[in-house]
């Protein structure tokens, strides 16, 4: 190649990259004051709705626009030292989802007027004060993870550099890391809450954060929690998730009516009774796999179908192990209705009654339009942020993923949630359960924590709750204002020690 040639070239990739900066986004900031009413009291808070441009070090420029990555944070008013009070970093799961289901459920100054399970309210829908905020014991920032919300990649970057499991810990972490030192929050206690995925996010950052960035947290609050999957993933071979999903068949179907009078007296004494069959008569049925004598197969088969309100014959069919979008479609079959994965009391109609999974997840249908319509009308309306973009409630990035870290195993972040407890002595954990949560069974949660390893000097640093709701726990009000309660005062514990 000429000189010439190599001049011309040179100039055409600058003039490139000169054009590529001209199109990276300004960051934007919106800042308005409101207030709150929690427990009788009248809180001042300022919202910030804004971007922040997440940059790498580049050995030519120095600095390369990555993404820009939305977020809304809310600030108590009236604080001396914003570098004593306490601040919360929150975002839900998907992977692809953003941030608005912990944000408009239960933690923001406001949250969505929808009904429950039976008594669900029509369109339009609204947003009211959220008297259970958690803003009176912590500042919060809702972040939405790259290509959700209205997060994006600036122009000419991939979108799929954040999506991965690894990938994602890192850009949310860059994003911690940055508030933390533009906002002077170094020395606030500071905390984690995320939901389903969000809590795979959480125990993995609290590695990230640790060793990266040296950020020593106070406190992690999983809600809905996963973090090792082989105990959801219905593969052959793996028995884990038939034993540890058995208990929320049996609560799903005790809220239904369909379990024995004897066994309808009393949920927790028949979860407890659940409890016991699975970790022991079943997983060591299972265990035995096709050496099973007859006669002890057919007592299992009798005890899971008194457990599961399904018939004999049904789970005998299933080979002793009922998936889960078989027994959502299965469990109320003769009244041709469904019941939901995330919440199991919610019920839903398909086009027939037969089939061996559902059409959709009636659960998930009933909170989707509530939270996509008021969100989009608050940022713009009250927030006073506007943007043109579609806002990415919830996407499909979890459909292409990118796990290659655990290639060829079940992805388990547990390991690093250990390694964090163990460097940071102090660090507590709190998890939330719903009984009636087939996505993140509480059984299952309980058996990861039970395996966790951890030296049994910090057990006492977890700290497990359940609720009669589901995935999304705080649908139900009885069940939110009990999460409100919980995480106050675990956020007080972990701030003592």
């Amino acid at each position: 190649m000429s000189k010439k040639e190599n001049d011309k070239n040179e100039e055409a990739k600058n003039g490139a990259e000169s054009e590529a900066a001209k199109q990276v986004p300004e960051e934007i900031i919106s800042e308005t004051q409101h207030t709150v009413v929690i427990d009788g009291e009248e809180i001042a808070y300022t919202a910030t709705a804004g971007t922040m441009i997440l940059k790498e070090e580049d050995e030519e420029s120095g600095e390369k626009a990555k993404a820009s990555v939305f977020f809304i944070a809310y600030t108590k008013d009236g604080v001396e030292e914003a570098g004593e009070r306490p601040i919360t970093f929150s975002f839900n799961g998907g992977p692809g989802s953003s941030s608005v289901w912990l944000h408009l459920g239960v933690l923001g100054p406001r949250r969505v007027k929808m009904g429950d399970a039976g008594d669900l309210l029509p369109p339009p829908y609204q947003l009211v004060n959220n008297e259970f905020s958690l803003l009176d014991e912590t500042d919060l920032v809702f972040i939405d993870p790259v290509s959700t919300g209205y997060s994006r990649p600036v122009p000419g970057e991939e979108a799929k550099q954040f999506h991965g499991i690894e990938e994602d810990v890192k850009s949310v972490g860059e994003f911690i890391r940055l508030y933390t030192t533009r906002y002077e929050r170094w020395t606030s206690p500071k905390f984690l809450i995320g939901e389903s995925y969000g809590t795979t996010r959480s125990a993995a950052l609290s590695g990230f954060l640790q060793e990266r960035h040296g950020m020593y947290l106070n406190g992690i609050m999983l809600i809905s929690s996963i973090l090792n999957f082989q105990s959801a993933n219905f593969a052959p071979g793996n028995d884990l998730p038939p034993t540890l999903f058995l208990p929320t068949y049996t609560a799903t179907a005790w809220y239904h009516g369909r379990l024995p009078d004897d066994l309808q007296a009393n949920l927790q004494k028949t979860l407890d009774e659940v409890e016991d069959f699975a970790l022991n008569e079943y997983t060591l049925a299972l265990m035995k796999g096709a050496a099973l004598p007859d006669e002890e197969r057919q007592q299992i088969v009798k005890k899971l179908a008194r457990y599961t309100g399904l018939s004999e014959d049904y789970v005998e069919r299933t080979n002793l192990r009922v998936n889960i979008y078989r027994f959502v479609k299965e469990l109320l079959r003769d009244e041709r209705r469904t019941v939901g994965r995330l919440d199991t009391r919610f019920t839903g109609l398909d086009r027939d009654a037969a089939g061996e999974v559902p059409e959709f997840d009636p659960s998930y249908a009933a909170i989707q339009g509530p939270y996509t319509a008021t969100l989009n009308d608050y940022v713009r309306r009250d927030l006073e942020f506007e943007n043109d973009l579609p806002y990415e409630i919830l996407t499909s990035l979890y459909e292409n993923w990118n796990y290659d870290k655990y290639k060829n195993q079940y992805v388990n972040v547990a390991e690093t949630l250990r390694g964090a407890m163990t460097q940071n002595q102090f660090l507590k954990v709190f998890v939330a359960n719903g009984y009636y949560d087939l996505a993140t069974p509480y059984f299952a949660t309980e058996y990861t924590f039970n395996h966790l390893g951890l030296d049994s000097s910090l057990q006492e640093n977890i700290f497990m709750a359940y609720y009669e709701a589901g995935h999304m726990m705080y649908v139900h009000e009885p069940s939110l204002a009990q999460l409100k309660e919980d995480l106050a005062g675990f956020m007080n514990t972990a701030m003592e020690s």
